[in-house]
């Protein structure tokens, strides 16, 4: 089931970010002065973002339609889970994505033997210093892709959690701040569930979106097969921008205008997730943070700045399906179908503003 119903994206027009205040200092390799992160930010331009897009649609296989989500939810600032079978790109996306950043990107297959260490990093004792040096971890790349995350054991997944939501991680009392920017890619096979640990409710909360790759067409799939370079899709993947100009235009996106009748839609929408008959627990007051959020980086890629109605509705069932307990909840991808339908439901049922 296709759930992001993002149009492709153009090229938009001319944007001229609204005034504010500048951008946040970056945590490693920052700009010089809060003069400069200004500048920089109000040069922030969506086109790049568009330029991403068609980069990654280049190197995969899958819909333009989930790249789109993809590039909406890295520029929100946020992580992604992607609900699918082995073998559809998932992979190769991430490194698609950290070699059109610029950045580095690495892949940690989770195991129920796993260790929290195994992906923090750790110290160990120097013969030439007498003193301990940290040894950074797999958490430690600008795109990180969290293959089958619901194998590893829950003690495993709260060292990603704190990865995801604080930006950095703790070892032996030494908080170490992890690069910038930084994305989760995570994943979940639907199929084989035994020998995993459902993720806990706080731990889906904090991905942002959630959507499936599905099996590409069979054009596309032909179309892999007879290319002369199938076997090296990144070769194809230019560097698009840096990691400078990915922050400066995280923080333009967090200054995109979010009127009170879009706001006062955004909470419509969540408290009615809160009310439904068939659902258990409904969304979050993050989930209307995200959902704004989200909105907000559709705007900047479309070239506005201000949110309208329709990137809200466009994202709503990505970005809160999958946070969603229902009362006949089970586990797997027929569960969070529903969550779907029940969350699209919803968004034709509650009256839009008019802006």
């Amino acid at each position: 089931m296709n759930d992001a119903s993002v149009r492709p994206f153009a090229t938009p027009p001319s944007f001229t970010p609204p005034s504010g205040s500048s951008a946040s200092s970056f945590a490693s390799g920052g700009l010089a002065s809060s003069s400069h992160a200004a500048d920089a930010v109000d040069a922030a331009d969506p086109s790049t973002l568009v330029r991403l897009a068609e980069a990654l649609e280049r190197s995969l296989s899958c819909s333009r339609e989930i790249i789109d989500l993809v590039v909406t939810t890295f520029a929100a600032g946020g992580h992604l889970l992607l609900e699918d079978v082995p073998g559809v790109g998932k992979t190769t996306l991430a490194r698609a994505m950290g070699q059109a950043i610029g950045g580095e990107s690495h892949r940690i297959q989770f195991t129920p033997d796993l260790l929290p260490s195994d992906l923090t990093g750790v110290s160990i004792y120097s013969q030439d210093t007498h003193d301990f040096e940290f040894h950074p971890g797999p958490l430690f790349a600008n795109i990180v892709i969290a293959d089958e995350i619901n194998r590893a054991n829950p003690k495993t997944q709260s060292a990603m959690l704190e990865a995801m939501s604080e930006g950095q991680i703790s070892v032996d009392g030494i908080t170490h701040v992890l690069p910038d920017p930084y994305f989760v890619i995570a994943t979940q096979n639907p199929i084989e569930l035994e020998g995993t640990y459902p993720l806990p409710e706080a731990q889906l909360d904090r991905f942002m979106s959630c959507t499936s790759f599905g099996y590409p067409s069979a054009e596309a799939e032909s179309a892999m097969l007879t290319s002369a370079d199938w076997s090296r899709p990144l070769d194809r993947v230019r560097q698009i921008c840096t990691g400078d100009e990915t922050t400066a235009i995280r923080a333009a996106v967090r200054k995109v205008a979010l009127a009170k009748p879009v706001a006062d839609y955004v909470v419509s929408l969540i408290r009615a997730t809160r009310s439904h008959d068939g659902i258990r627990y409904g969304a979050s007051p993050r989930a209307s943070l995200h959902l704004a959020a989200m909105g907000r980086a559709r705007a900047f890629i479309k070239g506005r700045d201000y949110v309208l109605p329709d990137d809200v509705q466009s994202l709503a069932v990505p970005v809160l399906a999958h946070r969603l307990v229902l009362e006949d909840a089970g586990y797997g991808s027929s569960s969070l179908d529903r969550a779907r339908g029940l969350i699209a439901d919803i968004v034709a049922s509650t009256p839009v503003p008019r802006v």
